[in-house]
């Protein structure tokens, strides 16, 4: 065998290994998905709770698992589905509720951790006539929404921005609304809004 015929053997076995190489770590994660995929879901041992929740004024009996979070109590037992499930990890502020007048990202609080605390959801921030409250009026006044997902917790979040004293500027606004994300980018529109409700919620 020759000089070239030698090195095509070696850069044929080379190029073999890089590839077996390469995929083997690919083929290892395949397999352990599909066992996982394959093997049936541990059994739930946990027993439901009995519990009673103030919301909107309200006293509602629910029974729900100890680690169910104060969301999908809202969403899947209580049919308020209001408060709107966004990252599920308390980084967007769609899911924002207030909590003895303050805010609270109710895809982190546990359920039953709120037993017997007064807890506010966009459901019942209307008047009993169905008037608007102001910063719901504000919101419509000013088209501080588009696609609307992200409202009912901006609403919330606005509501206890200005009770916590912390709209008395735009800047501040911005700054204590943060935590709440539009991905529509209506943000000056729900600083101007805040601003219109401010107002009407001091007198």
């Amino acid at each position: 065998m020759d000089k070239h015929d030698t090195r095509a053997g070696n850069r044929r076995r080379f190029l073999i290994g890089s590839a077996l190489g390469g995929a083997l770590p690919l083929i290892a994660r395949e397999a352990a998905a599909g066992t996982a995929a394959a093997a049936p879901p541990p059994a739930s041992g946990a027993a439901l709770l009995p519990l009673a929740l103030r919301i909107n004024g309200d006293t509602r009996q629910v029974a729900v698992d100890p680690r169910t979070t104060l969301l999908d109590t809202l969403r899947e037992h209580l049919d308020l589905t209001g408060a709107k499930k966004g990252c599920d990890h308390g980084q967007c502020g769609a899911c924002t509720v207030l909590v003895d007048g303050r805010r609270e990202l109710s895809c982190l609080a546990l359920a039953v951790s709120l037993a017997g605390r007064a807890v506010t959801t966009i459901e019942g921030v209307a008047a009993p006539d169905g008037g608007l409250h102001p910063m719901q009026q504000a919101f419509i006044d000013h088209d501080a929404f588009q696609c609307g997902y992200c409202t009912p917790g901006q609403i919330l979040s606005a509501i206890g921005c200005v009770r916590e004293g912390q709209a008395a500027s735009a800047d501040g606004i911005r700054e204590a609304m943060s935590g709440n994300l539009c991905r529509c980018a209506a943000y000056p529109n729900i600083v101007a809004a805040i601003m219109q409700a401010r107002t009407r919620m001091e007198t």
